[in-house]
């Protein structure tokens, strides 16, 4: 074999030996080197695609089977083997409120979520394998699978290679883990732990910090939701149920008066009447509290598209 043809594939072998001398430690290379090995950050996909879809409203809300997805690991701990597998399936993202950190986002068994300040939002890069990931096991989701949010806007929410070829969640370009410790809804045992891990808010920054960023209002006007889930706890919360309305022009709710917030892709208008009559209001997108519009409990019908 000739010099010429050797030289690419002594190149190759480099970089296969490098990479496997990475792989073991819990620390990983700077951000942009690793970006450049695995792949910027993705998007996640808004419907169908082979990236994950992104759908608005809870894994309960949209009837997804028990024991997948978040619900593979209701009690924390690390997935492993088909539970793993499983847990691809879906993720949840939704905005709430757990002891002191408000908001905060937790996944679809009421789990704190985290983010990790040597991790890298710009360019996204999770800094976190080997021992540190099964501490602090990563939100990963299949290409094909779905992550469902509320209160988390779809724009801000995608997906980054991590070295095992999952595909993690990002918010805001920041990596999205649990705690292992964690074992129930309104544990945050993670909450500062080593003066870097911090639960994550839904706009990417750090819950409970002051300073920490925190969400603003979106003046911006949003486009026509064509759907929309109305829940009867605020906060997203599934405990007393929900009910969902899709189409266009104005749908009655099968439950009126019921509804304390709302998950929906878009703007709409909610009425305090039958068929679109009486007091309204126009809301831009998800809603964790309908009382902050004075309608809690107070919704009856819908105006979509």
């Amino acid at each position: 074999m000739t010099r010429n043809h050797l030289t690419p594939l002594l190149a190759v072998l480099a970089v296969g030996a490098a990479t496997l001398t990475g792989c073991g430690s819990s620390q990983v290379p700077p951000g942009p080197a690793r970006a450049a090995d695995l792949g910027s950050s993705q998007p996640a996909a808004p419907s169908g695609g082979t990236g994950p879809a992104l759908v608005s409203g809870t894994a309960k809300s949209n009837n997804s089977a028990e024991g997948t997805g978040d619900w593979a690991v209701r009690n924390g701990g690390v997935a492993t083997g088909s539970a793993q597998e499983s847990a691809q399936r879906w993720t949840q993202l939704t905005a709430s409120k757990v002891g002191k950190l408000d908001p905060v986002v937790v996944n679809g068994a009421g789990l704190t979520l985290y983010r990790f300040d040597r991790d890298s939002n710009q360019p996204p890069v999770s800094n976190c394998d080997g021992v540190c990931a099964e501490t602090w096991p990563p939100v990963t989701v299949a290409p094909g699978g779905k992550i469902f949010v509320a209160g988390v806007k779809k724009e801000d929410v995608g997906t980054i290679l991590r070295r095992d070829g999952t595909r993690q969640v990002t918010i805001k370009g920041w990596a999205v883990y649990r705690f292992a410790k964690d074992a129930k809804p309104g544990d945050t045992l993670g909450q500062g732990v080593g003066g870097t891990w911090f639960g994550v808010t839904p706009v990417g920054g750090k819950a409970g910090v002051p300073g920490g960023e925190q969400p603003t209002p979106d003046a911006s006007p949003a486009p026509p939701a064509t759907s929309a889930v109305f829940f009867d706890d605020p906060t997203f919360g599934d405990g007393a149920g929900s009910q969902g309305v899709a189409g266009t022009g104005c749908r009655n709710l099968d439950r009126p008066g019921a509804a304390s917030s709302v998950a929906a892709p878009g703007s709409l208008k909610i009425w305090a009447g039958k068929d679109c009559t009486g007091r309204s209001q126009v809301i831009n997108g998800d809603v964790a509290d309908l009382g902050t519009v004075g309608f809690d409990n107070a919704v009856v019908s819908v105006r979509l598209g």
